[in-house]
C-alpha cells in the first residue's frame, strides 16, 4: 500500500526534472560556441567534408577549402583561419565565398579544376607567398574575379595567362616572373581596370602606346622596361600615383605631363630618362611626391615647383642639372624630403640659402657658378638629415669658400713641417741639458765619497 500510494508522486517528480532538463540539452546539442558540443548528424542533402564544424557555407566551398590544406575546424565565414582571409556573402539558404586570401602556403598544395570551379563565386583571390606551380583558372572563375594579387607566388606567370583575367578592376603582381613580349598584351583586354601593380617581375618590352581609361593606380616599378614615355599617357585624367622608376625608359617626359591634373605622387627614378623637367607640370595642382632622380635631366631647375604648395617630397638628385637652385631657405624647409646632391653644376646662393641646410651642392660664386664641386666628404655632410654644430657649418662654409678661385687669398701661414722642426731641436737640447747636469751631480757625490 505505502509503495502503490507514492508511484503518483514519483511520477510527478520524474516528469519536471525532464522538463526541466530537456531545453538545456537541447540548447547545449546545436551551440557551435561550445568545444563540447556534439554536432548534429549531417544530411544527405548538406555533406560536410571531415574535420568540420556545422558550417553557412556552401558545401562544395567547403570542401575545396578543405583540399587547398585550409583548416575548416571553425565556420570560414565567421572564424577565418590566423593564416588564410575569407570573407562570405549573405546569401540563403547557404553562404558563399567573394574573397579568399591564401598565405604561406605549403609547397605541395595542388588546386584541382573541380575545387577551383566551386569558387565561382569569388570576386578577390590573394596568393601571397604560396610558391605552387600555376593554376588554370576555370571560365567561371575568370568571369567573376575583379581584384587578383599574386605575390611572390605560382613561381611564373605569363602574359597570356593575365590577360584572360577580362573583368578585373585591380591587378597587383610581386615578385614573381611574368614572361612577356610586351605588357600591351597583359593589359589589352582589361578595359575595365583601375588600379596595376606589376613591380620586380622582370617585365621586358616597350610602354604600351593604349591604356585603361579609367587608371587611377599605375606601378610598373622594378622591371626592364625601355623606350619612350608615349603621349598617350598624359589621358589618364583620372591618375593620381605613378611609378616608373628602377626601368631602363629613355628620351624626354612628354610636354603634356601636366594634364594628369589629379596626380598626387609621380615617380621616374632611376632610368636614363633625359631632357628638362616639363613646365606643364605647374597645372597639377595637389602633386605631394616628385622623384626623378638617378637620371640624365638637364637644364636649370625650374622655378615653378614653388608654386606647388601641396609638394613635401622633391628628389632631384644624381641629375645633370646646372645653375643656382631657385629655392629659399623656408621653401626648403617646408618640405620633408628635398634632395638635390649629385649635380656637380649646381650650386645655390648662400645669401638666401644657409649652408646649415647641408644641400650636398656647392654655394654658388658671383657668376652663379659653383664655387667647387663638393668632396664626398662634404657632399655626405651636406646630404645627411641630420644637423650639425653651428661651428661644423661654418668650418664647411668656409672651407668650400677658401677653396674659391674669386675668393680674397688669405695671408700665408708659416709652414706647419718648418715649426715642428725648430720645436724638436728645442726639445732634444733641453734633455740633453738636463742629462748633463744629472751626471755631474751623480759624479761629484762618487767623488766625494772615494776621497772621504
Amino acid at each position: 500500500m505505502c509503495l502503490s500510494a507514492m508511484e503518483p508522486k514519483s511520477s510527478a517528480l520524474l516528469i519536471t526534472l525532464l522538463l526541466i532538463t530537456y531545453p538545456i540539452n537541447i540548447s547545449y546539442c546545436v551551440s557551435p560556441q561550445s568545444p563540447e558540443s556534439s554536432p548534429l548528424p549531417s544530411s544527405p542533402s548538406r555533406p560536410s567534408p571531415s574535420p568540420s564544424v556545422h558550417s553557412e557555407l556552401e558545401p562544395k566551398q567547403l570542401q575545396a577549402l578543405h583540399s587547398f590544406n585550409i583548416s575548416t575546424a571553425k565556420d570560414p565565414c565567421f572564424e577565418p583561419s590566423l593564416h588564410n582571409a575569407t570573407l562570405c556573402n549573405s546569401q540563403k539558404p547557404f553562404r558563399h565565398l567573394v574573397s579568399l586570401r591564401l598565405l604561406n602556403c605549403s609547397d605541395d598544395v595542388e588546386m584541382s579544376l573541380t575545387a577551383l570551379k566551386s569558387l565561382s563565386t569569388l570576386q578577390n583571390l590573394e596568393f601571397l607567398n604560396c610558391p605552387i606551380p600555376p593554376v588554370q583558372f576555370p571560365d567561371e572563375l575568370i568571369a567573376s574575379l575583379r581584384s587578383f594579387t599574386c605575390a611572390n607566388s605560382l613561381r611564373k606567370l605569363t602574359d597570356v595567362w593575365l590577360s584572360r583575367l577580362r573583368n578585373l578592376t585591380d591587378l597587383t603582381i610581386s615578385q614573381v616572373i611574368v614572361k612577356t613580349r610586351r605588357p600591351s598584351i597583359i593589359l589589352g583586354n582589361m578595359k575595365k581596370l583601375r588600379s596595376v601593380t606589376i613591380s620586380n617581375t622582370n617585365l621586358t618590352g616597350i610602354l604600351p602606346k593604349k591604356w585603361p581609361l579609367n587608371l587611377t593606380h599605375f606601378d610598373l616599378s622594378g622591371n626592364r622596361l625601355k623606350g619612350n614615355v608615349p603621349t598617350s599617357l598624359t589621358l589618364l585624367s583620372d591618375l593620381k600615383f605613378l611609378n616608373f622608376s628602377s626601368n631602363s625608359l629613355t628620351g624626354e617626359l612628354p610636354s603634356s605631363l601636366g594634364d594628369l591634373l589629379s596626380l598626387r605622387n609621380l615617380s621616374f627614378a632611376s632610368n636614363s630618362l633625359s631632357g628638362p623637367i616639363p613646365e606643364s607640370m605647374l597645372e597639377i595642382p595637389g602633386l605631394l611626391h616628385l622623384d626623378l632622380s638617378s637620371n640624365h635631366f638637364n637644364g636649370t631647375i625650374p622655378k615653378f615647383l614653388t608654386e606647388m604648395k601641396e609638394l613635401k617630397y622633391l628628389n632631384l638628385e644624381n641629375n645633370n642639372f646646372h645653375g643656382v637652385i631657385p629655392f629659399n631657405g623656408s621653401f626648403i624647409k617646408k618640405l620633408a624630403v628635398f634632395k638635390v646632391g649629385g649635380n656637380s653644376n649646381l650650386c645655390y646662393n648662400h645669401s638666401i640659402v644657409s649652408s646649415k641646410l647641408k644641400l650636398g651642392i656647392a654655394p654658388c660664386d658671383k657668376d652663379g657658378l659653383p664655387v667647387s664641386p663638393p668632396s664626398d666628404s662634404l657632399y655626405n655632410s651636406f646630404g645627411s638629415s641630420d644637423d650639425s654644430s653651428k661651428d661644423d657649418s661654418l668650418f664647411l662654409h668656409q672651407a668650400l669658400n677658401e677653396s674659391s678661385p674669386h675668393s680674397q687669398a688669405p695671408a700665408p701661414a708659416p709652414p706647419m713641417r718648418d715649426n715642428r722642426h725648430e720645436l724638436s731641436k728645442i726639445v732634444l737640447g733641453v734633455a740633453i741639458g738636463l742629462s748633463s747636469i744629472v751626471f755631474l751631480i751623480v759624479f761629484l757625490v762618487l767623488l766625494s765619497k772615494w776621497c772621504g
